[in-house]
């Protein structure tokens, strides 16, 4: 099936009735000081250099490109461990009386409008190809790293949210309110837009996969898998190989990251 939306409507998951609705050589992310107070980030090299991360003169490379994989079949529909985890591991703590609080994934349940047929599934940036909200990005904060990335440089992000009405996915998020007890591994600031940054603290340290995955593999749910795309023996390309892999929207071209099995 090339195009999900013709098939299914999108959905909060609260309310399964209602609808819901390049720069490639911008590879520099000062945001990683903030980590790593002092640190020089060239065009290519990591994004953050931490104690555990990989050594500042190996770049990123277009060699791999990261992806996920989700199985909706798998996916349960009253468990949002992948959101919990994802807040916790980027500091995005709710704020009490907060209506403005940036979420990074969410879960949705998609309905085929013609059987009734729900799903539940988890929706995050799809770190697109040819990402519409670089593309209307006026400053180059918005950028795609080499490895299929996509990313929010908040020092030069100016709030003007092109990038959010541009994003088919409604993916990204605006930090109104000033932060408290951030994360050094995610640097993030009032007036800009953020959004999944496919755990790339973790990436860069070595680990290889996100705070998402993880969790749903520790609930036994394995619905998301995680990996390199270009590499025709991960585990994501073997699953993709074998058992194939939609991307939503497909008909815009936009050659998603992230792929979804059973829809």
């Amino acid at each position: 099936m090339n195009d999900i939306n013709k098939k299914y409507t999108l959905l909060n998951k609260s309310d399964v009735n209602a609808n819901q609705g390049v720069n490639q050589g911008k590879r520099t992310f000062i945001g990683g000081l903030v980590g790593a107070s002092g640190l020089a980030v060239a065009p290519g090299v990591m994004l953050y250099q931490t104690a555990a991360a990989k050594p500042l003169e190996q770049a990123v490379s277009s060699a791999v490109r990261w992806g996920m994989l989700v199985n909706v079949n798998q996916c349960a529909e009253d468990c949002d461990d992948c959101v919990t985890a994802c807040n916790d591991e980027h500091g995005l703590w709710p704020k009490e009386g907060s209506t403005t609080d940036s979420q990074w994934i969410r879960k949705l349940t998609v309905k085929d409008p013609s059987t009734g047929n729900a799903k539940s599934l988890p929706m995050m940036c799809q770190h697109c190809e040819n990402p519409p909200c670089v593309d209307v990005c006026p400053t180059g904060a918005s950028f795609k790293r080499e490895d299929g990335i996509v990313l929010v440089n908040m020092h030069t992000c100016i709030g003007c949210r092109y990038c959010m009405m541009a994003c088919p996915y409604k993916a990204r998020s605006f930090v109104h309110e000033t932060l408290e007890n951030q994360l050094p591994d995610s640097p993030r600031g009032k007036g800009c837009v953020e959004s999944c940054n496919m755990c790339v603290n973790k990436i860069d340290a070595g680990d290889n996969t996100t705070a998402c995955a993880e969790a749903c593999s520790k609930t036994g749910h394995e619905a998301i898998t995680f990996g390199d795309l270009n590499d025709p023996e991960s585990d994501i390309s073997t699953q993709l190989k074998a058992h194939g892999g939609n991307q939503i929207r497909a008909d815009l071209g936009l050659n998603t990251g992230v792929r979804y099995q059973g829809l």
